[in-house]
């Protein structure tokens, strides 16, 4: 019990102790100096570092970070009472220390940096692929990269991410040029969306069109010794954006879902931490839904090659094969010449309804083996919410095992350079090394095909390996040899987390949902891991819808 005053025992005067029931630490007007009158009461600890003695941050929150991030954490984190006290303790260095200067004068010494060889398994060279762009992503009967009669008006591409001779960071250029007049309504850090995590139950499946034809097991048997050429068998692909479906159209119109989006652009932003390359999405509220689309000769209509690598191809020479850009278009058509020559055409397998894209009647060229699958998937956190998000997913082929048919997503990695120790070496004998090094530099590619054939409930993912025959010619290629994968094994091997993926995609979706009728675009920063959201006019791209519009109409004519 706190005594109110001294006592006295045999010759012994206890000290008077006050209680103060209302806080922490002594009460009463003479206890501190002046200087430290009414700040609250902060623990020490003799471990503490110089300046934080009574500093009831949290450790990530330690002095020295910049204060934007400071700023970031103050708004999303919860400070403890006190905390606002500790900088009355933090030394202050007064001293004048401009006349301060360094006496040895010697030169450092030089060090020696030593660049290792490019892997073989890097695809030759380490390099980052650009972003391309196809024409034709979103009207009817275009194809997306080139391949089948594509409309490929490049609109330029953004330069790669990383590090140059002499340490200086590539300047890229963004997927889009902000307006004027657009907004900025959100800005999210990748660091940020790296932390979200959200559970999401399997899809269901709406509906199902078109048909698919059975994989050709011969090319199993492919390896260096027994390669084959890539043949350029032209097959109609589409490409269509998310708005311009007629099933999207007519699944909102039954209320189906409230968000929808195809799986091309749904696996980039479950990606999004992966990605070096600017990119953007069209974002379109009406009502209570919300529809994800693609801009026309975007990223999403063409494959980039080493985004993620260390060292990425030079942009220097806009007109070299090499050039990231024309890497990208190249890899492209390997993916749609690759899917066509190893599903065996004699013999298809129709998927519910008919083609929703193919128009017997006014095309000749024969369509390529896809079914499309709607899928819904719900992303409701109660009962009480409603958020539906309905998804086109696409089937490549079927591969006939004795245990019955199993669904297949068909792809292609090219390698452009003939380097020591290249695929023709090294794919054999050290698979697992060229995988982990296809892994690292095409990290983003790989991870959202893998997302792709878990949207869609694949079975097997069929990837088969591609080079030029002449790493001067980029029209003549071979295939060196496939690999199977499985697209939860593939997902786990890259480090690729389902509820990471679905917590930005939670996260987009419930910004999205909150913003008024209008037209939105969320872009990725072209030289920072940063996405932002932009409220743009409702005529921001009708300049670019006309001229697309005129491009269809002369190509229609010829």
């Amino acid at each position: 019990m706190p005594h109110t005053e001294e006592e006295t025992t045999n010759g012994f005067t206890l000290p008077v102790l006050t209680d103060n029931p209302g806080g922490w630490g002594p009460i009463g007007g003479t206890w501190a100096p002046e200087q430290f009158k009414d700040i609250p009461y902060a623990p020490f600890g003799k471990s503490d570092k110089l300046g934080r003695a009574a500093d009831w941050y949290q450790a990530e929150q330690a002095a020295g970070r910049d204060e934007r991030r400071r700023r970031d954490r103050n708004r999303d984190q919860y400070q403890a009472y006190g905390s606002s006290g500790a900088s009355a303790f933090v030394y202050q260095h007064e001293d004048d220390e401009g006349s301060f200067m360094v006496v040895d004068r010697s030169a450092p010494a030089k060090r020696t940096v030593t660049r290792p060889a490019a892997a073989g398994g890097a695809g030759g060279g380490r390099g980052r692929g650009g972003r391309g762009g196809g024409r034709g992503g979103g009207r009817m009967g275009a194809r997306g990269g080139g391949a089948g009669g594509a409309r490929t008006g490049g609109r330029g591409g953004g330069r790669m991410g990383g590090w140059r001779d002499g340490g200086n960071q590539r300047v890229r250029d963004a997927s889009i040029k902000v307006g004027a007049s657009w907004k900025i309504l959100e800005e999210i850090e990748f660091h940020r969306l790296s932390k979200l995590s959200f559970e999401v139950d399997d899809g269901e499946d709406l509906a199902t069109y078109g048909q698919l034809g059975y994989y050709d097991k011969s090319y199993d048997r492919v390896n260096t010794k027994l390669e084959r050429p890539l043949q350029h068998i032209e097959r109609v692909h589409y490409n269509i954006t998310t708005s311009e479906d007629p099933v999207m159209q007519e699944l909102a119109a039954a209320n189906k879902g409230n968000i929808f989006v195809t799986d091309a652009i749904l696996s980039m932003l479950m990606c999004a931490t992966r990605s070096v390359n600017p990119w953007d999405i069209l974002i379109t509220r009406e009502g209570n839904k919300i529809y994800m689309d693609k801009r026309d000769g975007s990223v999403f209509d063409v494959y980039s090659v080493n985004e993620n690598a260390a060292d990425p191809p030079s942009e220097t020479d806009k007109e070299t094969i090499n050039q990231p850009n024309n890497l990208a278009y190249e890899a492209t058509r390997v993916n749609e010449y690759f899917a066509n020559q190893v599903i065996d055409g004699s013999k298809k397998r129709a998927l519910g309804s008919a083609h929703p894209f193919y128009q017997a009647e006014s095309e000749s060229e024969p369509v390529a083996s896809c079914a499309y699958k709607y899928r819904v998937f719900d992303l409701s956190l109660d009962d009480e919410e409603d958020c539906q998000m309905v998804v086109r997913t696409e089937l490549a082929g079927i591969l006939s095992t004795s245990s019955g048919d199993a669904y297949l997503t068909i792809n292609a990695l090219n390698e452009y350079e003939h380097r020591a120790g290249g695929w023709r070496y090294k794919l054999d004998s050290q698979r697992g090394a060229v995988v982990t090094t296809e892994m690292k530099n095409n990290s983003l590619k790989l991870a959202r095909w893998a997302v792709q054939s878990v949207l869609a409930n694949a079975d097997q993912m069929r990837i088969g390996y591609i080079t030029r025959v002449n790493a001067k010619d980029t029209s003549q290629h071979t295939i060196l040899g496939t690999q199977i994968f499985k697209p939860s094994d593939l997902a786990d091997q890259m480090n690729l987390s389902m509820p990471n993926a679905w917590g930005i995609i939670k996260t987009i979706v419930d910004i999205a949902r909150k913003l008024p009728d209008g037209r939105y675009v969320l872009a990725k920063d072209p030289n920072k891991p940063i996405v932002r959201m932009y409220s743009v006019p409702e005529d921001a791209f009708d300049a670019e819808e006309a001229e697309e519009d005129e491009d269809e109409a002369a190509s229609t004519n010829a």
